[in-house]
């Protein structure tokens, strides 16, 4: 493949992704999702005309992963969701969690057993669905076995109303455990050049059963694709605030190093973003990235980066600018 295609297909020449599966059951996917936490919110005042356009650009292309959660607005991502599916359903593959719940104090993990069946009949209605094809455990409650939640959902698969079973951001050992109770299909972790934790030992668990691995924030929450300065400012309401990664302390040396990359990118005549997302594709077949994806030129340069293959002279060079550690600061609060 000519790896400058890409910036022909952002003037309108975008073909179709192209298809990969997760899970031992081949559940078929685009090569590249669709993170819809920020279709509603979550960066800001959201703009639900340009989402709702995106969302039609990303199944005309061929996008078919739907990731949301009853966590993301309090439910409000998942009725807008719901809205936007009205008469395509069977064009997606649609995934949910639950387990993290806002509470007076913030955040609050909850995987208590008789929480999944509640929670996934609350997610139904407002998608407006009869089951998900993807239910996840969004955290692991440290108050409850990972095999006793991951039970209950399994009661969910046999009702109908999930077809498989994901875990997020679990540890290789909660990972294990869980599998050993129910096939699990999908590993969401935040996975990106800036976040490598994943590969000191997950990744290599989840690959020995069969599960794939679906990054959520593959793009640093926008870093990766060149979409901050060193004077941003985030409003208020921008959960970006809280990632200490772009805060001024750490920002000057993490926009060093994207520098580097950015120079990379532009003798492969690539955007940054895209280089960013091949680089996560290319570490597997079984690697499915949910970027966020809310506003049209944003899908259309996720889908040219499905066809960017890079040599191996790359793949290291980006390795030696972004290896494990490299970036300053902790990421941001769970989503």
């Amino acid at each position: 493949m000519d790896r400058h295609r890409s910036r022909e297909q952002e003037a309108g020449d975008v073909t179709r992704v192209g298809t990969t599966s997760l899970g031992k059951d081949g559940l078929t996917v685009g090569r590249v999702g669709l993170g819809a936490m920020v279709l509603s919110g979550t960066y800001g005042v959201p703009d639900l005309k340009a989402s709702g356009r995106a969302f039609d650009r990303a199944l005309e292309l061929g996008i078919t992963l739907v990731d949301t959660a009853d966590l993301y607005g309090d439910g409000v991502n998942e009725s807008f969701i719901g809205r936007l599916l009205a008469g395509r359903r069977n064009r997606v593959v649609l995934a949910s969690k639950f387990g993290l719940e806002r509470s007076a104090d913030g955040l609050r993990i909850n995987g208590r057993p008789d929480r999944a069946a509640a929670s996934l009949d609350r997610s139904l209605e407002r998608l407006g669905v009869d089951h998900v094809d993807l239910y996840y455990l969004h955290r692991v409650d440290p108050e409850v076995p990972v095999s006793e939640t991951v039970g209950a959902m399994a009661e969910l698969v046999r009702a109908g109303k999930a077809t498989h079973l994901g875990l997020c951001e679990v540890t290789a050992e909660q990972l294990e455990q869980a599998d050993a109770v129910h096939p699990i299909t999908a590993v969401q972790s935040e996975w990106s050049l800036c976040e490598r934790r994943i590969e000191e030992a997950v990744l290599g668990v989840a690959r020995r059963l069969g599960a794939g691995i679906v990054p959520h924030s593959p793009l640093g929450r926008g870093f990766l694709a060149g979409a901050f300065g060193r004077d941003v400012q985030f409003a208020a309401g921008d959960d970006r605030r809280s990632d200490t990664r772009l805060s001024a302390e750490n920002l000057e040396h993490n926009l060093a190093l994207l520098d580097r990359m950015s120079q990379l990118a532009a003798r492969l005549g690539v955007r940054v973003g895209q280089l960013a997302l091949a680089w996560l594709m290319a570490q597997g077949d079984d690697v499915v990235p949910i970027p966020g994806m809310e506003r049209i030129e944003f899908v259309d340069s996720a889908v040219a980066a499905t066809e960017l293959v890079l040599a191996a002279e790359d793949l290291t060079a980006l390795d030696e600018i972004f290896p494990p550690n490299a970036v300053h600061g902790a990421r941001a609060r769970p989503r």
